[in-house]
């Protein structure tokens, strides 16, 4: 019988807030030395100003580099990372993420508004007939983004529940690295049948305008991994915002009224506070030094793997007054929910895109909405490394 692993300490948590031993650290030296759960020695980062700064300083801190860490020698670690841009060191960042930049511009996502209204409140109706109590997360938190990202790249809907199950099991800390390994690459391959299929015939969503507009600069490799970040990312973050900010909400009954009563720019304030609050995202992938460096007053050597830890950032007294407080009143404060720098989310505009229209239409939908066992402990997704609940029951 496989044992489950040890957590690592920057991805515990404490109902919504990082176990206290994350803060303390963050109060005191400001870092942790730690080995990753595939061996490598690392520190992780916690305090926000030293995490800007490394999601902004691509040249010192490399994304591309931590990628070939564990390469046999000789072998090239190219096939695996083509077209991941998060894996990805400008100019070849830079290349890419030019390209797709045009696809995520807050003018494309309002375009986008009616087809999203249309799909949360086909998802509402769904809610609705299933009855009282429902799980609010299979029946509208996981399917509103799904159904979104699948128009918006041309994957089926309905291949929806086999890349599901193989996104969460690549997320799963829980599972061995053999198991995590052999899921991604089976959603790449599935990714790699889809654009095999547009570059035949490309149709006029994202794949089709990928292999129309840049397929003499792109190659195959490199748009399957674009597409099947995108597809990973597109439906991960967002329906675990939707589930885990619900829950939140029915907790906290002031603050729910704040964002169900208010107008377009108290929902804006109120997601941006949402995102700074859960941070689900425990880290994005490490950065490797790429000359000695100092952070938090400590010196770091060349070639160290640095992880940030995005939560603890998000409620760094250094940054905000009353980090631990859920106030959706105060808004867009800097939050690096979405990264940073050249990093910075390219889908985050369809995210809050999503999130301004699903919320407000839960709440006003369903106003009386309620957890339907209020006495029951939710079941985080503890081992996920997109948190996140897994199921919440409610009434109406």
């Amino acid at each position: 019988m496989t044992e489950t692993p040890e957590l690592p300490l920057y991805m515990r948590r404490d109902g919504f807030a990082l176990v206290p031993e994350m803060a303390r650290i963050r109060e005191d030296d400001g870092i942790l030395e730690t080995v990753t759960p595939f061996g490598n020695a690392a520190y992780v980062i916690t305090r926000h100003e030293d995490i800007r700064r490394v999601f902004a300083d691509a040249a010192t801190f490399s994304s591309d580099r931590p990628a070939r860490l564990g390469t046999p020698a000789g072998e090239e670690s190219k096939p695996r990372r083509d077209g991941f841009l998060i894996m990805y060191d400008p100019p070849d960042h830079t290349r890419l993420r030019r390209l797709l930049t045009p696809e995520f511009t807050v003018r494309r996502m309002k375009r986008l508004e009616p087809r999203i209204t249309e799909i949360v409140s086909d998802a509402l109706d769904d809610l609705e007939r299933a009855g009282k109590p429902a799980d609010l997360v299979s029946l509208f938190a996981l399917p509103v983004p799904s159904l979104v990202i699948c128009e918006l790249l041309g994957v089926p809907f309905g291949d929806r529940t086999g890349f599901q199950e193989r996104s969460a099991r690549m997320l799963d800390m829980s599972q061995p690295p053999e198991v995590r390994m052999k899921a991604g690459q089976d959603n790449r391959e599935y990714m790699a049948g889809l654009v095999a299929r547009a570059q035949a015939e490309p149709g006029e969503d994202m794949l089709g305008m990928l292999v129309r507009e840049h397929g003499g600069t792109l190659d195959a490799e490199e748009i399957t991994g674009v597409a099947d970040l995108l597809l990973l990312a597109g439906h991960e973050t967002t329906s675990n915002m939707l589930g885990l900010g619900t829950l939140a909400l029915l907790q906290d009954p002031d603050q729910l009224a704040l964002l169900r009563d208010g107008d377009s720019a108290a929902v804006e304030a109120a997601v941006e506070e949402l995102l700074r609050w859960l941070s689900i995202v425990h880290t994005l992938p490490p950065r490797l030094t790429t000359k000695e460096v100092e952070l938090s007053g400590r010196v770091i050597p060349e070639g160290s793997l640095i992880i940030p830890s995005i939560p603890s950032a998000n409620r760094d007294r250094a940054y905000i007054d009353d980090p631990e407080r859920l106030d959706l009143a105060r808004g867009g404060m800097g939050h690096v929910a979405f990264g940073h720098g050249v990093h910075h989310c390219l889908g985050a505009p369809l995210a809050r895109m999503e999130m301004r229209t699903a919320f407000p239409a839960l709440l006003r939908r369903f106003p009386g909405l309620a957890l339907a066992d209020p006495d029951a402990a939710p079941e985080f997704r503890v081992f996920s490394v997109v948190f996140g609940v897994k199921s919440l029951n409610v009434t109406w």
